[in-house]
């Protein structure tokens, strides 16, 4: 199990949140089975890029994007070298500091 430290959001965690993520959980599924609504498009099917995070401890120790996820990140808003697709990120035994960015590339959020 790993722990998954959320940055304060302004709109989404304002107080920042601490999750435990299950064996095979991705970043995204672990957010939002603790209330934090982070924007997936696709349904988690690496298909968009709205659930884009920074991971800002814990990356170097991370398993490599694949083609496929690194495709997508080239299209998403505010990447940077620690970016990636929280539906495609499985921490599993790695400590996590995530920060979701501001912005997606959605001009509309999904959610009413």
């Amino acid at each position: 199990m790993a722990r998954i430290v959320f940055l304060p959001h302004e709109d989404l965690c304002p107080e920042g949140a601490v999750v435990e993520s299950n064996p095979g959980e991705s970043v995204c599924q672990a957010a939002l089975r603790s209330g934090i609504e982070i924007e997936h498009a696709c349904e988690m099917s690496c298909a968009c890029t709205t659930c884009h995070v920074h991971v800002r401890e814990g990356f170097m120790e991370l398993p490599e994007a694949d083609e496929l996820e690194e495709d997508f990140l080239d299209m998403a808003w505010g990447v940077d070298p620690d970016s990636r697709l929280s539906c495609q990120l499985i921490a599993d035994d790695v400590d996590l500091v995530v920060e979701i960015p501001r912005y997606t590339i959605n001009m509309v959020s999904e959610k009413h």
